[in-house]
């Protein structure tokens, strides 16, 4: 099942145009990978189907509903998990304090860690009277992912999660992506630069430049060197 639908999506900076045209689906079960180089658009389209930047145009459906005038907070609501770039989590609150701050879109009745999040990052049980800010990176990108999961996503959407991140913490980070995808209750859309990574995890895949779509497939079309090439230019 589609979850996320995007349909000739475009969005400005100013007089920069930063997506034009693009269009990319996320289905329930599947971890879909949008690739590119850096500047190439990759955070712009994620930061346009969470509703942190607004679009000029196109069409952005989540289980069907046209959410493209909606504010974050109601995406949230939905059941829209975003994991920015840099993670952004509260580095003077502990951890049990950021994980809680995924409460915000739930129901009184739902306003619990769910012990998975645990299972999949048991460093953060360790911690969670320590402050975010005290965290290394790799930890800090588990908390946020942590956090994400908190709000029971139906769509979690990853900017760089490998971004400066120890190899260890990538390989939990990638055991837990690959984990959730097995569940088959929510769709995962990846932005990605590392490209193993993304090879390893990826359903269906997209490949940007220049603020456009240039190449796209299933999971076989990894397997090739054009992808890897253009990464690489």
């Amino acid at each position: 099942m589609t979850m996320l639908s995007v349909e000739n999506l475009s969005l400005h900076y100013g007089a920069a145009q930063a997506l034009r045209g693009v269009s990319v689906a996320a289905a329930v079960g599947e971890v879909t990978c949008v690739l590119g180089r850096n500047g190439v658009g990759k955070t712009s389209l994620l930061r346009a189907i969470a509703g942190h930047r607004p679009i000029s145009g196109g069409t952005i459906l989540f289980d069907g509903k046209d959410i493209a005038r909606m504010k974050p907070f109601e995406r949230a609501a939905l059941g829209i998990a975003y994991v920015p770039q840099g993670r952004e989590i509260f580095p003077l609150l502990t951890v049990k304090e950021n994980l809680e701050t995924g409460f915000a879109p739930l129901k009184r009745g739902k306003k619990t860690v769910p012990e998975e999040v645990f299972e999949l990052f048991p460093v953060l049980k360790s911690m969670l009277g320590r402050r975010g800010g005290d965290l290394s990176g790799g930890q800090q990108q588990q908390l946020a992912i942590g956090r994400a999961l908190v709000m029971r996503p139906r769509l979690l959407v990853l900017d760089e999660p490998t971004e400066g991140i120890q190899p260890s913490i990538i390989k939990d980070i990638g055991r837990a992506i690959a984990f959730l995808r097995e569940r088959k209750d929510m769709a995962i859309l990846l932005v990605e630069q590392y490209f193993d990574f993304a090879r390893d995890l990826a359903d269906r895949f997209v490949v940007m430049e220049r603020g456009e779509i240039v190449e796209q497939g299933g999971r076989s079309g990894l397997e090739g060197d054009d992808v890897r090439q253009r990464l690489a230019i």
